[in-house]
Parts: C-alpha cells; structure tokens; sequence
C-alpha cells in the first residue's frame, strides 16, 4: 500500500476581485476584505488529485498537511472530502510572512514524524506567490529526488515513471521512492468533492 503525503497551502480566493483588497502603505501589505473567501490553493488541489488517482489505481493512504496560521477547517477538510485519509495542521503565528524555506523546514521535519512515505506531492507553485521553490526545498532538506511540473504519475516495480512538462512539450523521468513531485495543471481537474465524501470528512478531526 502506497503512503503519500499532499501538501495544501490555504490562500485568498484568486478569483475574488481587485476591488476587495486593500493596500497598507505603511507595512506594505494587502489587505483583504471580509468578503474574500479562503480556498485551497488550486495547484495544490492538481497534487491531492494526482494522489488521489494513484490510490483509485492501486489503493494506499494519503495524508494531506497544511501550514499556517488562522487554517481555517472548514476550508481545508474539502482534501478530506475529496478523499485523503487524514489531516495535519501545523499552526503557529510564526508562520505568517515567511520565505519558501522557512515554510520548505517545517514542512519536511512533518514528514520525518510521518517517517513513512513513499511520495511527498505538492503543488508546481502556490497561486498566491507563485515562487514554485517549496517542494523542492523539502526535497533539499529530506535528502530525496525532486521532480518538477508533472503532468502523470505511473508507479511501476517500486519507482514513479512521470511525465514532465517541458518549454517544447514534456519528458519521461524515472525516479527511485521516495521522491518529491510537484504536480502542473496539465494533469486535469481535480475532481469535486461528493456527498458522501463531504459527511465522512465532517467526523475526522484534524491532528494539530
């Protein structure tokens, strides 16, 4: 059985309209209005669905972490909906404004309490900051191979055989397990949410 790790970033709705925000001159920062809903970061959502399609072919566990601050359940039990296993926030103010490595550490020190996976899938980049540096940045840290832009996953005698996406069209990479893979929109929609899957995830806790 397949052990997967999905990492999910809770983001401002990037559809919300430029009239919602505000700019704070002073500290440099936007400020959102009351209306902007939180959403899980949309590439996020193409890893949790590469994920999910591994373990429709050929069973296993995934386990979805998301960092921050304020996480707002309602918002990030949607993974749970769409059919991961379970949920760990890692939560502390600390958080807030950091770089893609101070995210990239706490992130992979995660995985090494989880200890066992085979694959650790992240979005190509967050729709907020679009810095696409922290799945490699775990990689770094854990000491594991990193592939970049997949667009399909197939596992095949213990490594993953994945399609990149590249400038001219894409590539075929093998890679020993475990490895780090950050999933493009090229792989498809992910798939929505259904009612049963929705009322399951409401009876998981997440593990903070």
């Amino acid at each position: 059985m397949k052990k997967m790790v999905v990492c999910i970033k809770q983001i401002m709705d990037p559809e919300a309209s430029s009239d919602s925000f505000e700019i704070d001159s002073d500290k440099k920062a936007v400020i959102p209005g009351p209306n902007v809903a939180q959403v899980i970061s949309p590439f996020d959502e193409h890893a949790l669905e590469a994920a999910l399609r591994i373990k429709d072919a050929e069973g296993g566990k995934i386990t979805v972490v998301s960092l921050g601050h304020n996480l707002r359940r309602e918002v990030l039990k949607k993974a749970l909906a769409m059919g991961a296993d379970e949920l760990i926030l890692l939560e502390d103010e600390a958080f807030v404004g950091g770089d893609s490595w101070s995210t990239a550490f706490p992130l992979a020190m995660a995985m090494k309490k989880i200890n066992e996976f085979d694959i650790i899938f992240c979005g190509r980049q967050s729709a907020d900051w679009d810095r696409g540096q922290v799945g490699s940045g775990i990689s770094d840290i854990l000491g594991i191979p990193v592939v970049t832009l997949a667009k399909k996953i197939e596992l095949q005698n213990g490594k993953a055989l994945v399609e990149r996406v590249i400038t001219d069209g894409f590539e075929l990479i093998e890679v020993s397990l475990p490895a780090v893979i950050t999933v493009s929109n090229e792989l498809g929609e992910a798939r929505y949410p259904k009612l049963k899957g929705m009322m399951a995830a409401k009876k998981i806790d997440p593990v903070v």
